[in-house]
């Protein structure tokens, strides 16, 4: 089964964030076990407020990558990046 993962944040620096999770795809994403694809969506309503959609092909392969050393190093230079702490929503894809 399809899962996405959500990460929804604010932040003044979504320029540099966006530079880094595209230099991420271009250097990781074939490696990533099972990524499809990423998008950033820009609130409407919120004022500096975004929501990272990392989707792939199963949760299971989606926790794999995350223990990978490179995607703690983008998490930790992130967080670095918003204000306060990210929320994080785990999903299954039940119609794509």
């Amino acid at each position: 089964m399809a899962f996405v993962q959500t990460i929804s944040f604010t932040t003044s620096r979504i320029d540099e964030i966006a530079a880094m999770g595209q230099e991420y795809e271009r250097e990781q994403g074939g490696q990533a076990p099972g990524y499809r694809s990423t998008r950033i969506l820009k609130d409407r309503d919120r004022e500096n407020a975004y929501m990272v959609v990392a989707e792939f092909d199963s949760y299971e392969l989606a926790m794999k990558n995350s223990g990978r050393p490179e995607t703690d190093a983008f998490a930790r230079k992130m967080a670095e990046l918003v204000d306060g702490r990210p929320t994080y929503g785990n999903y299954d894809v039940i119609d794509a």
